[in-house]
């Protein structure tokens, strides 16, 4: 079941809020207060990735995309948090592997016969990093539009709005623009503490 309903109508983002930097470039901020600002185009667009999970389609900036690849051996590091609870090796560099599910609560299983790692590059406290994600299908390279963005509502969700930058229509669905700053700062911060990120 999608996270969220076409037919609701959240806050309309005004075009005018074109960005100027992409996740793929702007960094994981110490407060989580603001999302990061989204970088549409002077026509208003934005190049993204979109992939399946829990019933969901997700969109994700092409700039931040690194790769997408067959599913690797898992190493599960014990007492790690549920969002970022293994790691994987990425061309001889171990590096986290997430699984957004957990943030949106979805149920977790077995990710299917389609699953891609999608590995993209975040920033944290403005060091590059590396980090993959399950997806149960990794769909295409498209373009959404800040016309069709909207604000996530605040009541109707079942995870925190914060954790979307924005809905965007289209095709009749509803395409989810996640912060990836909100989702996974306090975790990767923890497992740089606990020495998982270290290089």
């Amino acid at each position: 079941m999608p996270l969220v309903d076409p037919m609701t109508e959240p806050q309309t983002i005004a075009h005018s809020a074109i960005g100027s930097s992409a996740i793929g470039s702007s960094a994981i901020g110490s407060s989580g207060l603001a999302p990061a600002p989204i970088a549409w185009d002077a026509q208003g667009a934005l190049e993204v990735l979109t992939f399946d999970l829990g019933g969901q389609t997700f969109a994700i900036e092409a700039t931040a995309l690194r790769e997408i690849i067959d599913p690797l051996p898992e190493t599960v590091v014990p007492g790690a948090d549920p969002l970022i609870s293994a790691v994987i090796n990425f061309r001889g560099q171990v590096i986290p592997l997430a699984d957004l599910r957990v943030a949106f609560g979805m149920p977790r299983g077995p990710l299917g016969a389609d699953a891609r790692l999608v590995v993209l590059e975040i920033a944290l406290d403005g060091q590059p990093l590396h980090i993959a994600i399950g997806t149960e299908r990794v769909n295409e390279v498209t373009s959404l539009h800040a016309t069709q963005a909207q604000a996530a509502p605040s009541l109707g969700l079942r995870w925190p709005r914060e954790l979307a930058r924005a809905l965007v229509r289209r095709d009749g669905d509803v395409v989810v623009l996640p912060d990836l700053a909100a989702v996974f700062a306090p975790v990767l911060r923890q497992a740089e503490r606990s020495g998982l990120l270290a290089a």
